[in-house]
């Protein structure tokens, strides 16, 4: 028996111009599978076999587990405690073994067994090509399309075959069997039946790839590609970078006459390629990323992570752009949200949401609105900041003398302490969904509580002004406006909702309602 187990393994080995171990490895799998029919559960068997003498044992084995897991494969696993009081020494995730009998080995289990050692070997082989492929580090694959299967492209390059999908072809380029064709690799799929590397030459970092292709400058470290965004096959923008002063980063890119920035549109079907210089500061990326429309002014927001930006009329059509193509990239590209607005919108909005933070410190701190303007004036725009901001900073307004200052921080702590207990008051029986989604903190999940809305799907459900009046009213006058239908809604509280219900609402909203679908 244990003769004719070498004699496979060498017979094997020569068939299909593999190393012997990788016959072995295969050759126990296929023992294992064999042994384990013998058992009705889904067992775990080991199987052995001696190199040198071609002898094989098999063994059955248990996965040991902590206590507290529990058995999720009771047929497979141990308890640790279990474990420990056959071998007082073994930790989580070591193996109990038990011998047990053997398989017979004969001519008729040989052939039985060697269309699956043979798959094992082919599986084995598929990996080694993989790895030596992944070994050379390339980003780019160029190959010939073999062959199209249900819309996607298999690309043939060596012994590599990789799948383009549809989805990752540039849209209205057409190819066919035959083509040549270069993409960027965009993962790799171990577990697909077929090919396993997945191309693309819709992403981003193709053409960033391209323009390394291209420019030697990047290659040699002095230039560097920071981000890039396109709408495939129609435009880009790719932000670019250098510490040489000596270096032209957007002229080095586009090159003489333009024949670099021209290779590289060729490749992705005359795709209008924007160069960006970029900047370690935001706005000013921004205001570089928007062009060619030239920018009036610019306001950060850094807790939302967004720009208000302002243009005048002549240049609101070129920021936004054709269907917002300019500013959604731009916006990709900087990873900034950007709002476009014209200086009468950004005034207005800045009116809205001064009038929102006067409202709070004349309901919060009850106060009259001639203190609350002279708090907002001086750059106050939250309770938090009124209660904890150093006492040196309030004692410097000359309008506040210390008794005055000492008394509005003892409103905001005590307005804060209230909010917070009202909030997990609101907390109280909300669907984790809600409590739970990302982008909603605890004080406006309270605050839907307190307003009744406590599942995801009552979430969902709102609509958009009532989101806003939860937001930015006091609870009572929120739930009455909502229902009674807004029909006694005021314009100051219209632009309260309005300033409170931005992007970021919208998006939590939108975020909510996919997830009831998914359900």
């Amino acid at each position: 028996m244990s003769r004719e187990v070498l004699l496979l393994v060498d017979a094997l080995a020569r068939e299909k111009n593999v190393d012997k171990e990788i016959v072995f490895g295969a050759l126990e799998h296929a023992l294992g599978q064999a042994t384990k029919k013998r058992y009705e559960g889904d067992v775990d068997v080991r199987v052995s076999i001696d190199r040198e003498t071609g002898e094989f044992e098999s063994f059955r084995r248990w996965h040991v587990v902590p206590d507290e897991a529990g058995l999720q494969q009771p047929d497979q696993e141990i308890l640790l405690f279990e474990a420990r009081e056959q071998i007082p020494d073994i930790e989580v995730d070591d193996y109990i073994e038990e011998p047990i009998e053997s398989v017979d080995f004969g001519r008729r289990f040989a052939q039985d067994t060697k269309q699956v050692v043979l798959q094992r070997i082919r599986d084995a082989e598929r990996e080694q090509i993989l790895a030596d492929f992944l070994a050379r580090g390339d980003a780019l694959v160029t190959g010939t399309i073999k062959r199209m299967e249900r819309g996607d492209a298999i690309v043939e390059s060596g012994k590599i075959e990789a799948r383009l999908p549809r989805d990752q072809m540039i849209p209205k380029e057409n190819l066919r069997i035959g083509d040549r064709v270069r993409a960027f690799i965009l993962r790799i799929d171990r577990n697909a039946r077929g090919p396993q590397v997945i191309l693309s030459r819709t992403a981003p970092d193709f053409i960033m790839k391209l323009f390394e292709l291209e420019v030697p400058e990047i290659e040699q470290g002095l230039l560097q590609i920071k981000s890039a965004a396109r709408d495939p096959g129609v435009r880009a923008k790719i932000a670019v970078y250098t510490s040489d002063k000596r270096i032209d980063p957007i002229g080095t890119c586009v090159g003489m006459r333009g024949s670099r920035v021209q290779a590289v549109t060729a490749e992705l079907g005359g795709e209008r390629v924007d160069i960006v210089l970029w900047s370690d500061d935001p706005a000013q990326f921004v205001i570089g990323a928007l062009a060619p429309a030239n920018v009036s002014s610019i306001v950060v927001d850094e807790e939302k992570h967004a720009m208000d930006v302002v243009v005048d009329e002549e240049n609101l059509a070129i920021a936004i752009g054709r269907g917002g193509q300019n500013v959604r990239l731009a916006s990709e590209l900087t990873g900034w949200q950007i709002n476009i607005m014209t200086a009468e919108e950004s005034a207005d909005k800045a009116a809205a949401e001064t009038a929102a933070i006067r409202t709070l410190f004349m309901e919060k701190l009850d106060v009259d609105e001639e203190v609350a303007n002279i708090l907002v004036e001086e750059g106050f725009s939250s309770l938090e900041e009124i209660a904890y901001v150093p006492i040196n900073e309030m004692l410097d307004i000359e309008a506040f003398d210390e008794e005055t200052v000492n008394e509005l921080r003892s409103r905001a702590r005590d307005a804060l302490v209230t909010e917070a207990i009202a909030s997990e008051e609101g907390l109280e029986g909300m669907e984790e969904a809600l409590s739970g989604l990302d982008g909603i903190d605890r004080t406006t999940a309270g605050k839907l509580g307190l307003s009744g809305i406590k599942t995801l799907q009552g979430f969902a459900d709102l609509a958009y002004d009532e989101f806003g009046a939860i937001l930015a009213l006091p609870v009572e006058r929120a739930r009455a406006l909502i229902e009674n239908e807004f029909e006694d809604v005021t314009d100051d509280e219209m632009r309260l909702i309005d300033a409170k219900y931005d992007d970021r609402a919208r998006a939590l909203q939108a975020k909510a309602r996919e997830l009831v679908e998914a359900k």
